[in-house]
């Protein structure tokens, strides 16, 4: 009858610890400043590396929002 008791409680002990981390991953991916925090930090690293391609991405978002900027001011 012990062993089945201490089976059951070890069990029901894994699962609580389980459920621990499950709940723990899940707060950490609903909360967006930290999720923007290592987004952050990850383009950091990423332009450390390699920058080029950050660069262009920035000369094209530059290049779109000058278009816009055209078009808006001369539909005016």
């Amino acid at each position: 009858m012990t062993d089945q008791h201490d089976d059951l409680a070890n069990r029901v002990a894994a699962t609580r610890t389980q459920l621990f981390e499950t709940l723990d991953a899940i707060e950490d991916k609903l909360n967006v400043p930290k999720q923007l925090g290592i987004a952050a930090s990850r383009v950091k690293q990423g332009i450390d590396e390699k920058p080029v391609p950050y660069l262009a991405g920035l000369a094209a978002g530059v290049a779109v929002v000058g278009s816009i900027v055209v078009v808006v001011l001369r539909r005016r």
